[in-house]
């Protein structure tokens, strides 16, 4: 399941965020509890039937159990006697034209998530759990058939109306009729919802739903009914809507600006999972053209708090008396999610890529090192995982566990799979020269798929097709990354040529597949699901708008993904993850590329962080202003 530290509530990955996913995802048995659940059992003796009631607990984790208690106070990557106050005033790119982020349609303004509360808040801290907010308590049945929320009475919406099941029920029905396809998807397990009381409810689900499930709708944004009674949630709007969460909306210019404010009477600001998070009293987002004016809003401090994606600008872009005199804060903050999986992906729908020898010559004539070294100042470590940065990548040679796994689909994968993990080809970074070795393997290889040097080019022995194709990249930093393996190629008679388009139409052909190489990524999280059957399973290879980007179709893949849904415990899906890493890297079906391993983040006081960083990276919500 994909989420990312910097939203309260995200939507089903199955997301990019990003999103989501996010995206996605975007992507529970009695394992899945806090406790082994205290059975309730009653005997009727005339119906001779046996019923069995799991008793409510405050928290969900998908496996194992979750790391904090019933009697918890705060989280331990916040800090509790946080002073509440000040401002914290953020950069975006672009414009927005909506306040309505549920919807597909528009461009919802950043943060919107802060005006909202949810049934249960995720944390960052571990894998994947889930607390009490709106509601209080859970019940999950043992063969996840159903479950039940426990409403806090205390729960309010911003207009002092209380929080009940029917605003609940509203939520999901809304949302699985009009929102976002990933949350449509999920919110469909629910096949009945009743309402018990006013405080409590229970969704009933299909036995398909995957064990995540119950977690992402523990993740439902809480809406009011009463006032999309008067309103039209369908619709796009720039009216600011009733919310409940942390904060309301304050003023806004349209596609410029937006501005939050703190809600001082928040229900639920001294509840354990909120206490010592959203202490600034003021969240305003500032919106500029592209990354380079909003680089140098910040530097001239209208902006006091920025992530930097660019490990370039970040060691070139920031220096100056402020820095040097410790004024402004540059830090490198450690993290342990999976970075995202950046790659020139091979799109195998073209005869061109379908053969494992062609992508792997084109994979040996990438030069990370000198990449490294002569652009981005040796910032970034290479990419040979699709989980960069965390435990689920695989390592070594495949245990007995994972071999059980792939022995079934050994005449279908490479043989490459049971050996080692995937190891990225390496140079010595000195450039051209440096390349000889692999470019020499890589023309060894394309002879043995039918490829031929002829006047210098590279052809098809067979049909005298000359070998070209075309990359599809967004952004001009994308064109510098790309160049020098394009000279590489043209070295071994290889037409590779670069076409940059607009975001617009980035993403039409993107979502159409229109491509033979395109620039892109996925975003994965601790506790992968379903959402990995929409990046890499065969039945996502011809459906327009999934992530399944190469068009892999591999039974081997799909039995891996399908258990991956279905894992029984954390050893489980590990094993799972493990082995389809090993099939994904050694299928090469992109030039794995780079990252980073931590975050780069720029504040100007009195912007202050906590200081403990959680499993999954910086979380912005904990952080505040120090008082004069």
């Amino acid at each position: 399941m994909v989420q990312t530290a910097f939203h309260r509530f995200t939507g089903y990955r199955m997301l990019h965020r990003t999103i989501y996913g996010i995206c996605a995802l975007m992507m529970l048995a009695i394992l899945s509890l806090w406790v082994t659940p205290v059975l309730a059992v009653n005997h009727d003796t005339d119906a001779g039937a046996v019923a069995a009631t799991v008793q409510p607990v405050h928290g969900l984790a998908l496996f194992d159990a979750p790391k904090y208690g019933a009697d918890f106070t705060h989280l331990d990557y916040v800090n509790p006697d946080a002073p509440k106050g000040g401002l914290l005033k953020q950069g975006a790119t672009g414009t927005f034209d909506s306040l309505n982020p549920f919807l597909i349609t528009g461009q919802a303004a950043a943060r919107m998530n802060l005006t909202y509360d949810t049934l249960m808040q995720r944390v960052w801290d571990e894998p994947f759990s889930v607390y009490g907010l709106v509601a209080e308590r859970v019940e999950l049945a043992l063969d996840r058939s159903w479950m039940t929320f426990h409403l806090n009475p205390a729960a309010r919406f911003h207009d002092g109306h209380p929080v009940t099941a029917r605003d609940v029920k509203f939520s999901l029905e809304t949302l699985r009729e009009n929102g976002r396809p990933n949350t449509r998807r999920v919110y469909g397990f629910v096949t009945a919802i009743e309402i018990i009381d006013d405080h409590t409810i229970t969704f009933r689900l299909l036995p398909s739903a995957e064990r995540e499930v119950p977690l992402v709708l523990a993740m439902l944004p809480v809406l009011p009914a009463h006032y999309w009674a008067d309103h039209d949630f369908g619709r796009t709007t720039l009216t600011p809507p009733l919310g409940g969460g942390p904060y309301r909306v304050a003023s806004l210019d349209p596609g410029r600006s937006i501005t939050y404010e703190r809600v001082a009477d928040y229900w639920a600001a001294d509840l354990p999972v909120n206490r010592g998070q959203y202490n600034f009293d003021t969240v305003q987002i500032e919106y500029f053209r592209d990354d380079d004016v909003a680089l140098e809003a910040f530097k001239a401090r209208e902006v006091n708090f920025r992530r930097e994606s660019d490990p370039n600008a970040w060691a070139t872009r920031y220096s100056g008396p402020a820095a040097e005199g410790g004024l402004l804060k540059l830090e490198q903050l450690p993290h342990h999610r999976p970075d995202w999986t950046l790659s020139l992906i091979f799109n195998t729908r073209r005869d061109l890529f379908d053969d494992l020898r062609v992508r792997t010559a084109l994979d040996l004539a990438f030069d990370f090192e000198w990449l490294d070294r002569a652009v981005f100042r040796d910032a970034y470590k290479r990419i040979e995982s699709y989980y960069p940065n965390s435990e689920l990548a695989a390592t070594g040679l495949p245990d007995a566990a994972e071999l059980a796994l792939l022995e079934p689909f050994r005449d279908s994968l490479p043989d490459a799979v049971f050996g080692p993990a995937y190891e990225a080809p390496r140079t010595d970074g000195s450039g051209m020269a440096g390349r000889r070795g692999n470019l020499r393997k890589a023309l060894a290889l394309l002879k043995q798929a039918g490829w031929m040097l002829e006047n210098g080019r590279l052809v098809s022995a067979e049909t005298g097709q000359p070998f070209s194709f075309e990359i599809l990249i967004q952004t001009g930093q994308e064109e510098g990354v790309v160049l020098e393996w394009v000279r590489t190629l043209d070295r071994i008679g290889i037409t590779a040529r670069i076409r940059s388009v607009d975001a617009t139409q980035f993403r039409q052909r993107l979502n159409s597949f229109d491509y033979d190489v395109v620039n892109y990524r996925w975003i994965n999280s601790l506790s992968p699901g379903v959402e990995q059957r929409l990046y890499f399973g065969s039945e996502n290879a011809e459906v327009q708008g999934s992530r399944n980007y190469p068009g892999i179709r591999s039974p081997a893949v799909d039995a891996l993904v399908a258990g991956i849904a279905d894992a029984s415990s954390r050893a489980d899906l590990l094993t799972h993850v493990h082995a389809l890493d090993r099939v994904l890297t050694h299928s090469r079906y992109g030039v794995l590329l780079y990252h980073l391993g931590h975050d780069l983040v720029a504040y100007w006081p009195p912007v202050t962080r906590p200081a403990v960083t959680p499993l999954y990276g910086m979380v912005i919500e904990a952080w505040w202003a120090t008082r004069p």
